[in-house]
């Protein structure tokens, strides 16, 4: 599903040039639960933002699905990222005035889907996440653990192949982290593709493989 060939990205900070990925080369089959673990700084980010099309590589080749990214319009990475890609963040960027349904929503009202489709998705979406009960709650109602629960939600409705999640436990405690992981196992048993970037070596060991990321340079790690 993911093939990155030779990509590198290099940023300028000033007069400095900083290299965040080099020369990365990395597989990643269909249906496959694989964590990237590094610390701050390590490249972490900048990898996933490339794998959400949301940042291009400076060199190298990028296939999801054996398309080239590099070849896509932007309306093709729009449509790739609302319909293929999950995203979920450690941040859960919901939107503070709307409540937990209108944020599962969203998304799928930017797909121009029919109300009673969306309806159905967001209620099932919901229910997977068992927080349907608090589905008229706005985000400051809820806490940590429940807003990543709703942010989960929110990529589920839409129905993607491939989740990418940056740091989805870093901002809870280590009961919730559990709960947030447990959600995670479900969608990998379901079939679906996930990329988990972490810096927590205990949350890194639960996928099936796991890569390690420093100062721009890839390694494979035996879990």
């Amino acid at each position: 599903m993911i093939i990155f060939q030779d990509i590198s990205k290099i940023y300028c900070i000033g007069s400095e040039k900083v290299c965040a990925l080099s020369h990365a080369n990395l597989h990643i089959y269909p249906g496959e639960f694989v964590s990237i673990i590094g610390p701050s700084g390590s490249g972490k980010s900048t990898m996933m933002n490339i794998m959400g099309c949301l940042d291009t590589a400076d060199k190298g080749q990028y296939l999801l699905d054996g398309l080239s990214v590099k070849d896509c319009t932007e309306q093709e990475l729009t449509r790739i990222r609302s319909q293929k890609i999950g995203f979920i963040f450690q941040s859960f960027n919901l939107i503070g005035n709307m409540t937990a349904e209108e944020n599962v929503e969203l998304p799928l009202i930017y797909q121009k889907l029919p109300a009673k489709e969306r309806k159905e998705r967001v209620h099932d979406a919901l229910e997977r996440v068992r927080l349907y009960e608090r589905r008229s709650h706005k985000p400051g109602q809820l806490s940590g653990g429940q807003q990543q629960r709703i942010a989960i939600a929110r990529a589920m409705a839409s129905q993607p192949s491939l989740y990418l999640a940056d740091e989805p436990t870093g901002n809870l405690d280590s009961a919730t982290g559990y709960q947030i992981m447990e959600i995670f196992h479900a969608l990998h048993n379901r079939g679906n593709t996930i990329v988990l970037i972490t810096h927590d070596e205990t949350v890194a060991a639960q996928a099936d493989r796991s890569i390690r990321i420093k100062d721009g340079y890839m390694t494979e790690v035996s879990i």
